[in-house]
């Protein structure tokens, strides 16, 4: 099967200093993908084509909809051809084994993901704490970003999309991929390492560019992350999440700084005194 295209170009008008030009401008493909578990739709989310499959099984993964069953097939379109559906439908199969899936109401778009205290709950309520597992170095983890940056292939060329990557205790980037939606590009990276056989991510870090939301500490949780970092701010009930869980959280992890906001009291060999300082905000 072909490559999808993930990105358009555009003849665009460019100002400078009031002068103008003409020049071609690519810009990221944003379309629908509508996943099925065992023929039943459970979501909509807008998406950047390509991993796919690794989208739609990572979604049913962090959303507990497998409920440890596993996956036996991922194919485009239960019913009928994929060049119909314009590629945009994903059946993933359990051979029934998976229970029956509520579907989400309404679209997920490529900024946000679920919404709701009940659903916040149930999410939560189904995961146990992380195993405690040797910390990765402060100093490591400020290296992960410059690292990511290089394999991100969509943005050097469109500017406009999000990245996620797996890495070791080394700072090793072990995986990334890129997408529209950050929350889409997590499910991508977990949906790959669960096809291949490599969850729980025990020991092992998430990147995330942009913020840390609730739902990405989330994500990372269900996969069995033992640290999650993003080059901005987490938020409020992100953190108190994160704590939750036991699992390390880090924001604005720039250059040679970072800031830890879980656990809540860290020891000493997990980040120096020098290194809490708050972060000035951009």
């Amino acid at each position: 099967m072909a490559a999808r295209s993930r990105s358009e170009t555009f003849l665009v008008t460019a100002d400078k200093d009031g002068e103008r030009t003409r020049r071609p401008d690519q810009l990221i493909v944003e379309e629908p993908l509508t996943v099925q578990l065992d023929g039943v739709a459970v979501t909509t989310t807008m998406r950047t084509p390509g991993h796919d499959f690794e989208l739609a099984v990572g979604f049913c993964h962090t959303e507990g909809l497998l409920a440890g069953s596993p996956v036996t097939t991922v194919r485009y379109c239960a019913e009928g051809s994929a060049v119909g559906s314009e590629f945009n439908v994903v059946t993933v199969e359990t051979g029934g084994l998976a229970p029956t899936p509520r579907p989400r109401l309404g679209t997920t778009t490529s900024s946000c993901g679920l919404c709701g205290n009940d659903a916040i709950d149930e999410l939560c309520d189904r995961l146990q704490i992380l195993p405690d597992v040797p910390p990765i170095p402060p100093t490591v983890l400020c290296t992960v970003p410059d690292l990511v940056r290089v394999g991100q292939d969509l943005f050097e060329v469109t500017g406009s999309v999000h990245a996620a990557a797996a890495f070791g205790a080394d700072g090793t980037i072990l995986l990334t991929r890129e997408d529209v939606g950050r929350h889409n590009a997590v499910d991508k990276v977990i949906g790959k390492m669960l096809l291949d056989g490599n969850l729980p991510a025990t020991g092992l870090g998430l990147f995330v560019s942009g913020r840390a939301s609730f739902e990405l500490v989330q994500k990372a949780w269900a996969a069995g992350f033992c640290t999650l970092i993003a080059v901005s701010a987490p938020t409020a009930l992100a953190v108190h999440t994160a704590r939750r869980a036991g699992l390390v959280l880090a924001g604005f992890v720039r250059g040679d700084r970072l800031n830890l906001y879980s656990p809540e009291r860290p020891s000493p060999e997990r980040l120096s005194p020098e290194r809490l300082e708050p972060e000035p905000l951009p």
